[in-house]
């Protein structure tokens, strides 16, 4: 039996996104295969489609390359020793960073790699939530968000701001977070005052913070450097620039970072539980067929995305 999964063919623009055939695969001991409904698109993909970062280095003589990292599904099939049951509704954080596959029908993927969907949540959301959540939960983790601290989060309408925002928040820390004019009852209502990074410079906005979580990099995460208290902490996750931000951050007296995600199945499987508890709120803005690939890539490099984008594969739209 063959399947279609979405592959890089050459790094470059969208359309360098092309669907291929695969067979599909024997899950060997510890492994199952699983029936994907959807998939998560996430900057990370779009910017390895474009030659840059890591994954694209390490995957630059294995083209096509299947990229994703977040999938929710079914298990339809078991290798040796699995305790997840053929029909378990399952979602993870997969291949990360070199191996990838999610935008694929099928997934042969480790079961430890897999946490049970909750009843009650939809495998839309649960595809949304790996990469997304994990890094939010990670970043905060990382600069020590804790109650009574006041917090800044650039890009706090975006897939993972959205989630770091609720995260902060509910730690007990007054949360800060820019986007644009469009997205402030958006932020808003995720528990962040929400600061239009068009209306003026930052540090004119907002009094000085404890901590920054800079999800946008490069200029603007320099920029917002100013935002930060002396001795304070920063959090930057886009890798390209990350060195570029810590340089500067330290040089002003700041504690900084970089971050590179790590997949965490109790993470996934705490925020499942949030979600299915209403305690954590998911936006999925756009919902992508597998092959309209091109077009959710085109979207997530917009820069202007409100939440998470998902890629439905053929079998879940005919089930829907």
């Amino acid at each position: 039996m063959t399947y279609q999964q979405l592959a890089i063919t050459e790094f470059g623009p969208p359309s360098m996104l092309a669907l291929q055939c695969a067979n599909l695969p024997e899950p060997q001991a510890g492994e199952v295969v699983v029936k994907v409904h959807f998939a998560g698109v996430n900057p990370i993909d779009a910017k390895t489609r474009a030659g840059l970062g890591w994954a694209a280095q390490q995957n630059r003589d294995k083209l096509p390359w299947v990229p994703g990292y977040d999938i929710a599904g079914e298990v339809v099939a078991c290798g040796e020793g699995c305790e997840l049951p053929v029909g378990a509704r399952v979602a993870g954080f997969i291949g990360f960073p070199l191996q990838g596959g999610g935008y694929s029908e099928y997934c042969q993927v480790p079961e430890t790699a897999l946490s049970l969907v909750p009843k009650g949540v939809e495998l839309a959301q649960a595809a949304a939530l790996p990469l997304a959540g994990q890094t939010a939960w990670q970043a905060l983790d990382k600069a020590g968000v804790m109650a009574g601290q006041r917090v800044l989060i650039l890009a706090g309408a975006g897939g993972v701001g959205h989630i770091a925002v609720q995260l902060a928040a509910a730690r007990g820390a007054e949360v800060f977070a820019t986007c644009s004019a469009d997205n402030k009852a958006f932020v808003a209502a995720m528990g962040a005052q929400a600061v239009d990074y068009r209306a003026g410079a930052l540090d004119s906005q907002i009094a000085p913070v404890d901590c920054l979580i800079d999800l946008m990099g490069g200029d603007v995460g320099l920029q917002a450097l100013t935002c930060v208290k002396p001795g304070g902490m920063v959090v930057t996750v886009p890798t390209i620039t990350a060195e570029a931000v810590c340089e500067k951050a330290i040089s002003l007296g700041l504690q900084a970072e970089g971050m590179l995600v790590s997949p965490s199945v109790a993470q996934n499987g705490a925020m499942l539980t949030m979600l299915a508890e209403g305690q954590l709120v998911l936006k999925v803005a756009a919902v992508f067929p597998l092959d309209d690939g091109i077009a959710a890539h085109e979207q997530i490099e917009s820069g202007h995305t409100q939440g998470k984008l998902l890629l439905m594969m053929p079998a879940a739209a005919v089930e829907a």
